[in-house]
């Protein structure tokens, strides 16, 4: 009766429901925002976009037959999602919650309109190779999805974070990828960079090894779901593999107590 009597004195009431202080501690700590370096670390690697949510998959798949084509693409999407980002939430406070869509995709697709002007000016051999696959930018799952969860719910500094490291990580896959597919089915290694990055890069177009010898499935559609499938499984693997060394030491630190 004691300890019950005990207890039933710990606990708060809070909106009528009565909650242990562990409960309200533990309770603080999820709602607690994080920090810079976490949502940079979830965007590049924990939570990303192509490996994790698989999202843009269609430019993801369709684009990836070289590294040049990918770093292109990468590219022009950090320049929208970092620019809407900033936008949106300096304006989250302005916009009304019932028409938000809308505004976002306004938005969204008044900077693809400019980043595919510039990029058709400045770069035509990337434009001409990247496509309608460029103006699907507006599209693009990332960047909406970035809108809705997070720029439209933070501060300029935290969305601009977020919107840097979800661009960085979608790159990256989309190089591994291109690079990947570029290698096995040309036989080549960023051939078309001195188009994307001047005359300068010319030195980093490589010939592999003989055409002769690629496999021609590396770069049509089914070879772009068996290398993603590869990255995907690679990236579960790791997971994995640190998941179960931190319960090994977790293990190891109980025992010793």
């Amino acid at each position: 009766m004691a300890s019950q009597d005990t207890k039933d004195t710990a606990s708060i009431a809070v909106e009528g429901e009565l909650y242990t202080q562990e409960q309200l501690d533990a309770t603080k700590s999820a709602t607690k925002p994080i920090s810079i370096f976490e949502i940079f670390l979830q965007g590049i690697w924990k939570n990303n976009p192509g490996l994790c949510q698989l999202l843009g998959m269609c430019p993801l798949l369709a684009v990836t037959t070289s590294a040049a084509n990918a770093i292109g693409l990468g590219i022009a999407t950090i320049v929208v999602l970092f620019m809407s980002s900033i936008v949106i939430a300096l304006l989250r406070k302005l916009i009304v919650p019932e028409v938000r869509i809308p505004i976002y995709v306004v938005i969204i697709a008044s900077l693809v309109t400019v980043v595919r002007f510039e990029v058709e000016a400045y770069f035509p051999q990337l434009y001409q190779q990247l496509g309608i696959y460029l103006a699907l930018i507006a599209t693009n799952c990332i960047i909406m999805g970035r809108a809705e969860a997070f720029a439209g719910r933070n501060n300029v500094i935290r969305s601009a974070v977020d919107a840097v490291a979800c661009g960085l990580g979608f790159t990256l896959v989309l190089f591994v990828l291109g690079s990947i597919r570029e290698i096995l089915g040309n036989g080549t290694f960023f051939v078309g960079a001195s188009d994307l990055l001047g005359s300068w890069a010319a030195g980093m177009e490589m010939q592999l090894y003989s055409s002769d010898y690629t496999m021609l499935i590396a770069i049509l559609p089914p070879g772009g779901f068996f290398v993603l499938a590869f990255l995907i499984a690679s990236k579960n693997a790791l997971d994995g593999r640190k998941a179960r060394r931190a319960e090994r030491k977790s293990r190891i630190k109980t025992i010793n107590v």
